[in-house]
């Protein structure tokens, strides 16, 4: 049990000791209940690193709980639920002590490896090939710039502030490189927004992701070998590449038409996840994160249609919102999300301020380059919205966690700084996403694009 609260208990205690208006009925009253509340905390703990079953189990249930309001919460008020998600982990973690940091670090390389491909492979499934295509140039500008200037004002400060090496501000920068996929799909679902928009941010996180993904496992390489060089990178990242599109077209394409054959079997989805962790173990064999090939794979399957008339051959409608997968993923996402809060530290300020100082300048710097890039083509309601998409999620709470399995240097400080540049970031988008819904878009039927500018486009 954190010895905070229980301190604040015992200081309530004398508190009321010492108040001489009270009765001694009601003094009695008072201390009679923080006695049971006390003793309340004191089964929620124990000697070990890990609360009896029934208490974790009640943990589970709050969070399950907590991850379907936020989920109601969200599509009411844009409000993501990441927030309270990891609150909720702190909260059990560091300051109940229900879960305590050792029992959490020894799980970390099982839940990451399968938070990493379930999300992006559900990233995959959500984004449309053929809309993609229309505004894949500026996806792929907004995330090159995006990414770049992200890790570049990351490397800077955390080497500076905190005298870390350049390799280690590097890797701690391309964690938190781009915006979440996770977050990001469900926020442009509930913003009217056109759909060229919504492909482009989607896409564009999806590539950020994979950014992150790549070059932060190259850099775990990099300082496990202590040196880092640039043929290495080059061929790492073109392995990276070549490996995640050949398994992830190689193997979807394929499994595509074994579908047609399985028709809408009880287990066809099943079958399809444990391909996908056949896929992550090849794609580790030979050298690749998994990351990519899971989200070509889940391309493929999300864009059966397509790929269809392109392939002539009948496909079985299997649903992208398949049942069983959207509860897979919300239960991977609620959980990871409050597992990145017990590894928190609330207790160092230092932190905190670097953290929170970090998003403030990628949001400034997320406004400078969708300026630069976005042009007329997009109205004020496209554009404001994009400037304020920069929230960290899941991708980065996971790679946050890999310096822990790894045993590199700094390892807990990783996920400490990783979680207010997420909590922050949520919150810089919550905001910039409210602010923009006063704007009226211009079009009410196709949203904020606009296909030819106006003539008072010159106006901002």
């Amino acid at each position: 049990m954190n010895p905070i609260f229980l301190g604040i208990l015992e200081l309530i205690r004398g508190q009321i000791d010492d108040i001489p208006s009270l009765s001694s009925f009601d003094t009695k009253f008072f201390l009679e209940k923080i006695n049971e509340f006390q003793n309340f905390l004191g089964t929620l703990s124990q000697d070990g690193p890990v609360a009896s079953a029934h208490v974790i189990l009640l943990a589970a249930g709050v969070a399950i709980f907590l991850g379907v309001a936020g989920e109601a919460f969200f599509k009411k008020t844009g409000i993501p639920d990441v927030a309270f998600l990891m609150v909720l982990g702190v909260i059990i973690g560091p300051i109940l002590g229900i879960i305590q940091a050792e029992a959490v670090i020894q799980i970390v390389p099982y839940f990451a490896a399968l938070a990493l491909i379930i999300i992006m492979f559900d990233g995959g499934l959500n984004l449309d090939l053929k809309q993609m295509i229309k505004t894949a140039h500026f996806a792929f500008t907004l995330a090159i710039l995006g990414f770049i200037l992200s890790v570049a004002i990351t490397t800077f400060a955390v080497h500076y502030l905190l005298d870390w090496s350049w390799l280690e501000s590097i890797l701690l920068g391309s964690i938190v490189g781009g915006s979440s996929s996770a977050i990001v799909f469900g926020l442009v679902r509930n913003i009217r927004i056109s759909e060229e928009t919504k492909n482009m941010l989607s896409f564009e996180s999806a590539l950020t992701d994979i950014l992150s993904t790549i070059f932060a496992f190259i850099l775990f390489g990099a300082i496990l070998a202590g040196q880092f060089d640039l043929q290495v990178l080059q061929e790492t990242l073109g392995r990276s590449i070549i490996v995640g599109l050949v398994l992830g077209f190689g193997v979807g394409i394929p499994w595509m038409y074994v579908n047609t054959k399985l028709g809408n079997a009880q287990h066809s989805y099943m079958l399809t996840l444990g391909i996908l962790f056949l896929l992550f173990f090849l794609a580790n064999s030979f050298g690749e994160s998994g990351a990519l090939t899971a989200l070509v794979f889940g391309l493929m399957l999300g864009n059966k249609k397509h790929l269809a008339r392109v392939l002539k051959f009948k496909l079985p409608r299997i649903e992208v919102d398949d049942p069983t997968h959207n509860q897979l993923t919300f239960l991977v996402r609620v959980f990871f999300f409050v597992f990145v809060g017990l590894m928190a530290s609330v207790g160092n300020y230092e932190y905190i301020i670097i953290g929170i100082g970090i998003t403030i300048l990628i949001y400034f710097g997320r406004v400078i380059i969708g300026k630069i890039t976005l042009t007329k083509r997009f109205s004020l309601l496209d554009r404001k919205v994009t400037y304020s998409m920069i929230p960290r999620g899941l991708a980065a709470a996971v790679l946050a966690t890999f310096p822990l399995t790894l045993g590199l240097p700094n390892a807990e400080i990783y996920s400490q700084i990783v979680f207010f540049i997420i909590l922050s970031s949520v919150i810089i988008t919550t905001i910039g996403l409210g602010r923009s819904k006063k704007i009226p878009p211009p079009e009410p039927k196709e949203g904020g694009f606009i296909t030819k500018p106006p003539e008072d486009s010159q106006k901002e």
